[in-house]
């Protein structure tokens, strides 16, 4: 059975167009077809101070695979790319950073999860408008 996963997509050093369409390449050869691709959107840093900007995309999955075994796969293909591991602050909040690629799961089928692992719907994807624009194109 194919599931519906939403991803958001974003970079901010090196060529991000490049790193962004490298990023789709890998997740339909390896997480299931990419199904549509919203518009580029650019956008400041959220949450730290960048001079560099955001290119976010968001994109639509046909997926077999289960939600954490596609959580496991983006984070791999995050490292392929060049993605450090985020930091952690001492009191256990992320401290964000520049990176190469950042790969959200927003939403698997209607599925609600929350496990220390992974929770979807994305607890902070409508607060964001770099995520919620170009998904709200491809819905």
């Amino acid at each position: 059975m194919t599931h519906d996963l939403y991803l958001s997509l974003g970079s901010n050093l090196g060529d991000r167009r490049a790193n962004i369409q490298q990023a789709l390449a890998l997740i339909d050869e390896r997480i299931g077809s990419v199904y549509k691709v919203s518009s580029f959107l650019e956008t400041d840093p959220v949450g730290f101070d960048s001079p560099n900007r955001f290119l976010n995309i968001a994109c639509l999955v046909h997926t077999m695979m289960s939600p954490l075994d596609c959580l496991s796969e983006t984070l791999r293909i995050e490292q392929q790319l060049g993605r450090t591991a985020k930091s952690l602050r001492p009191n256990g909040t992320t401290q964000y950073q520049d990176r190469t690629i950042d790969i959200d799961l927003l939403l698997y089928d209607n599925l609600s999860i929350d496990t220390p692992e992974l929770t979807l719907p994305h607890p902070h994807m409508q607060e964001r408008d770099f995520v919620m624009i170009p998904l709200r194109e491809i819905m």
